[in-house]
């Protein structure tokens, strides 16, 4: 029976299914949640605002991981690529299988709004449906909010904060900022298609975690002038046809530009965290959480992958996350 007080909505309730585990996210972390839950005969429900493993999805088309496939595997599920390094191809066709094949308990295309708690039960709203469960996962990752620069001219059309493919920038004066993974892979990738690449980069050189085998290319096209970089530099603000930045002795400029690529990182969904009860903390407000059993400071509410570590989207990954799962589901079991 489901203790809660209320006569009312104990009737209601009882009436209702009661999912033991709802998981928010069907990334490859959420996807492990449910493989995990199904072993375990729990009965539960992935809710996806869009399709499977869908910020892989929204990667650029011709992006490789730096991982190599067996680090991506969930359940011990071979994960089979030809490439040394699978690519999002690779793993759109890996996951989404593994969601047919292991037929996944899946609503996509359904937002969740809302996750609030009356005494041992959740109440889950979507954008569709409500739904009660006696756990909550939360995986939703980190791709889907922009880290804004907060300049003028930001929300100009011209500036794109996600970058897919290199061809609509062919002949086109581009601003790159940034000088992470994706920041390197739009310069080189657009260049390469025939635009004319500038980089603006507020650090003093590339940085150390890009990829070992693309980080001498874009060095070497830097030094030999192919792409202009200007370090240590930021832009001040974007107009209709340039850009204005500062470089590292204060010196103002302003160079003629069709498109910025914006390539400056994205954050979880701070907001819906906060909503849910979650305690943030620090400057990269981390969410908090049990480090041997992810459970929140909310009592029965998880968190699994990247979203643990709130601004710092650099400190968890799908190869050290995956065993979040079994941690989860462990804890699950031990307080029934």
């Amino acid at each position: 029976m489901i203790s809660i007080k209320g006569k009312k909505v104990f009737q209601y309730l009882s009436m209702m299914e009661v999912l033991d585990i709802l998981i928010v996210g069907a990334g490859p972390i959420g996807l492990n949640c449910a493989l995990e839950a199904k072993k375990n005969n729990l009965t539960y429900l992935i809710i996806e605002k869009g399709i499977i493993v869908n910020s892989l999805y929204n990667y650029p088309l011709y992006m490789r991981f730096f991982s190599t496939a067996e680090k991506l595997e969930i359940d011990e599920i071979p994960f089979i690529s030809a490439a040394p390094k699978p690519g999002r191809q690779d793993a759109l066709e890996y996951y989404q299988g593994i969601a047919r094949q292991k037929n996944i308990n899946i609503n996509l295309y359904e937002k969740v709004l809302n996750v609030s708690k009356n005494e041992a039960i959740f109440e889950i709203k979507t954008s569709k449906a409500t739904y009660y469960a006696k756990n909550v996962i939360i995986s939703t990752g980190f791709y889907d909010i922009p880290n804004l620069m907060n300049l003028p001219g930001e929300n100009l059309p011209k500036v794109k904060h996600y970058y897919t493919e290199p061809y609509p920038y062919a002949k086109q004066k581009i601003v790159v900022v940034g000088s992470s993974n994706s920041s390197v892979d739009a310069a080189l990738e657009t260049y390469r298609k025939g635009a004319e690449v500038t980089m603006i980069v507020r650090h003093s050189e590339i940085s150390k975690n890009v990829k070992y085998w693309v980080k001498p290319d874009i060095e070497n096209r830097i030094a030999e002038g192919s792409i202009t970089a200007y370090f240590n530099s930021e832009i001040i603000e974007i107009k209709e046809d340039s850009v204005i930045f500062k470089d590292e002795n204060e010196q103002i400029h302003e160079i003629e530009n069709d498109f910025v690529l914006a390539m400056t990182g994205y954050l979880p969904d701070f907001e819906f965290l906060k909503n849910s009860g979650i305690d943030l903390q620090g400057d990269c407000l981390n969410p908090i959480y049990h480090p041997e059993t992810m459970e929140t400071n909310i009592k029965n509410l998880y968190l699994a992958g990247v979203v643990c570590g709130g601004k710092d989207t650099h400190l968890w990954f799908i190869e050290n996350s995956r065993i979040h799962a079994e941690m989860i589901i462990k804890n699950i079991l031990q307080n029934r």
